[in-house]
């Protein structure tokens, strides 16, 4: 095997083939295997992986070694050998044992489920916030991997390395080298963190309501987020092109404001190590007003992609119970008219489904009246006695709330608003006034 250098990523496209291979236990429920496989395909074509071949293998058990049988291993090297295949991918969580042996087995590079996210995360992240977090979430999966050399610590964006060579076996001086920059990248999110609350406190004084998109990748978050806000956010059909949250302020048809927040996809199984990376990063999604769930209505796994994606939200403290939050169904533009008029009567059934296409603009009419329909009813009338002194106050109310009533007095004017509670924390916080009966 070669030796790693920093420009591996750069070569992988010609590397050699790719293999996937999805083993699974046998009557686990899950994912279709042949959708899984494609699944991954995408992800292996998502950093430019020229997948030459794919399997299945269902398992009776897993062997605590290998992950695979001895028989299997055989029988997939001389596949190998034929496809002359470079690269493995094995669709699971492997053990660093299991890796090592497969490697050693098969005499060639061998990644799991896991390892592949990373390395896209690694490709894709563009912000400082974001590459710091996916480096964090790279050196913690790497703790029990120091199998190779980390000349790649230093480099700032691309791919993290997995698909390299095996590199010097110096284990404990990488251990010195991991846990000096664990600590370093540690300190260096904190001074993230603090500048994104102090981002996070000035925006509280435009106290907007926050609307945050969350789906499954690939489900058209980001082209529904450019579609809504009229930003520039690339949106092209690829798993995980959308790392780095990016936050625009809109205006509904009523003169409401309120911020979009675009969020990372999520993904079945979801290495854990990125879950608390990103953690800080989807803390918009913690305190948001609404959540809308942009899922793929044509995709025959939408189902499972919205269990995966509760089950995300779920790990980050999100109660779907208590939460709103309304189903986007996109990709209206992809459904035969069966799926279309069954979802169709969903919609008129339910408050908090509509179905659209964000790449048509299709039903994104009623998306808006819904979001209005959303914040209208979180609204309560509330009554404020204020000086003509405090000009300020009043206006503020006159654009962030709508103004039911007004009686003007000799020392000052009684107004009548309706707003959410949000609106009415901040208000009363920042001019240190009461609500009259």
């Amino acid at each position: 095997m070669s030796e790693y250098t920093d420009d591996t990523i750069a070569s992988l496209p010609e590397a050699g083939g790719t293999f996937l291979l999805y083993p699974y236990l046998k009557g686990e429920q899950g994912l279709d295997p042949d959708a899984r496989l494609e699944e991954t395909e995408g992800l292996a074509e998502a950093i430019g992986l020229d997948v030459v071949g794919y399997a299945t293998a269902p398992l009776p058990k897993i062997n605590a070694s290998t992950f695979i049988g001895k028989g299997r291993i055989s029988d997939l090297k001389q596949q190998y050998d034929a496809l002359e295949v470079k690269l493995v991918i094995m669709d699971c969580a492997l053990s660093p044992i299991q890796q090592r042996n497969l490697e050693k087995a098969w005499d060639l590079k061998v990644i799991d489920r896991t390892g592949l996210i990373l390395e896209i995360f690694g490709e894709r992240a563009q912000t400082r916030e974001g590459v710091l977090q996916v480096e964090l979430a790279h050196l913690e999966y790497q703790k029990t991997r120091l199998v190779r050399a980390w000349t790649h610590l230093e480099r700032q964006r691309g791919g993290f390395g997995f698909m390299g060579g095996p590199g010097e076996r110096q284990i404990e001086s990488d251990r010195r080298a991991l846990r000096d920059r664990i600590a370093a990248i540690k300190l260096q999110l904190d001074k993230v963190s603090r500048t994104r609350g102090l981002h996070r406190k000035s925006r509280g004084a435009v106290p907007y309501p926050i609307v945050a998109l969350v789906g499954y990748t690939n489900a058209g978050k980001s082209t529904l987020f450019n579609r809504m806000t009229g930003a520039d956010v690339v949106a092209r059909d690829r798993l995980f092109e959308t790392l780095d949250p990016t936050m625009r302020a809109i205006e509904l048809e009523s003169g409401r404001k309120v911020i979009m927040s675009d969020t990372v996809g999520f993904i079945s199984q979801l290495p854990h190590e990125l879950i608390a990376a990103f953690r800080a990063t989807l803390e918009e999604v913690l305190e948001a007003d609404l959540i809308l769930h942009v899922r793929d209505a044509a995709n025959p796994d939408t189902e499972r992609q919205k269990r995966d994606v509760m089950a995300v939200l779920a790990n980050l403290g999100v109660d779907a119970d208590t939460s709103p939050m309304i189903e986007v169904m996109n990709k209206a533009d992809q459904l035969d008219q069966n799926q279309r008029d069954q979802l169709t009567g969903q919609a008129e059934r339910r408050d908090d489904m509509v179905l659209i296409s964000a790449l048509t603009g299709e039903g994104c009419d009623r998306l808006e009246a819904s979001l209005e329909k959303f914040m209208s009813a979180a609204d309560t009338e509330y009554g404020y006695r204020l000086p003509y002194s405090a000009g300020e106050a009043t206006n503020w109310l006159y654009q962030n709330a709508k103004v039911t009533g007004r009686e003007d007095l000799d020392d000052g004017s009684i107004l009548r608003v309706q707003m959410n509670t949000r609106l009415k924390g901040k208000f009363e916080k920042m001019f240190r006034v009461f609500p009259i009966s």
